[in-house]
C-alpha cells in the first residue's frame, strides 16, 4: 500500500503555479511511525560547489503529477495517486516548467526546486536528466539538510513549498494516519 505524500516533493510542482504553502493538522496518527521528513532546498543549494551552482543556474525542469507519470507509462494510477490530482488536471496534462534554481520571492535566497514530480530538464532527454536529478535529490535530502516531524494528534505543521521538500514516511503497516490539509495557492 502506498501512502499519500510519499516521496520527496513540494506540493503541486506539476502545476504552472505551484502551492505556496501547506498546513497539515493531525487528526489520527499511528501508534508509531508516520513521521514527515522535511529538507531545506536553500541549504542544499548553498552546500553545492560554485561550479555546480553555475552549471545548474540556467536549467529548467519539466514536472508531472504522479498520476500523469503512471498514465504515460501505461500504469493505472489507482485511487491513492488519483486523490493527489487537482480537479482540473487531466491525465494527459502538459508538464509544468520551472527554473531549477529559484529565488524565494520574499528573501531572495536561491534554492533548488525539484522532487518526485521532476521528470527531466527542458531540452534534455529523461535518460540524460535522471542521473543529475537523482544526485540533486540525494544531496538535498542528506541528514544535515533535513528535519523530522513526529506527529501526535493535534500537531499542526505549516511549511513553505518554495523552500522545503517533504516526504510522508510509510512505516506504519495496518495503522491509520489521517490529516486535514490546507494548501495555499502560489
Amino acid at each position: 500500500v502506498t501512502n499519500f505524500g510519499a516521496g520527496w516533493h513540494t506540493d503541486q510542482s506539476f502545476l504552472p503555479r505551484p502551492a505556496m504553502a501547506t498546513c497539515l493538522y493531525a487528526l489520527e496518527v499511528p501508534e508509531s511511525g508516520g513521521d514527515t521528513l522535511f529538507a531545506c532546498m536553500r541549504d542544499g543549494y548553498r552546500s553545492l560547489s560554485e561550479g555546480m551552482r553555475r552549471t545548474l543556474a540556467m536549467l529548467r525542469t519539466l514536472n508531472l503529477s504522479v498520476a500523469a507519470q503512471m498514465s504515460r507509462r501505461g500504469q493505472s494510477s489507482g485511487t491513492t495517486f488519483a486523490a493527489m490530482r487537482t480537479q482540473k488536471a487531466p491525465i494527459d496534462e502538459a508538464a509544468a516548467e520551472h527554473p531549477l534554481v529559484c529565488r524565494h520571492p520574499e528573501s531572495g535566497d536561491p534554492a533548488l526546486y525539484l522532487g518526485i514530480h521532476t521528470q527531466q530538464f527542458a531540452g534534455w532527454t529523461e535518460a540524460e536528466s535522471r542521473p543529475l536529478i537523482d544526485y540533486l535529490l540525494a544531496h538535498l535530502t542528506r541528514p544535515e539538510n533535513t528535519c523530522r516531524v513526529r506527529w501526535q494528534t493535534g500537531t499542526v505543521a505549516i511549511w513553505d513549498n518554495r523552500s522545503v521538500l517533504h516526504n510522508a514516511l510509510n512505516d506504519y503497516p495496518g495503522q491509520r494516519r489521517r490529516m486535514h490539509r490546507i494548501t495555499v495557492a502560489g
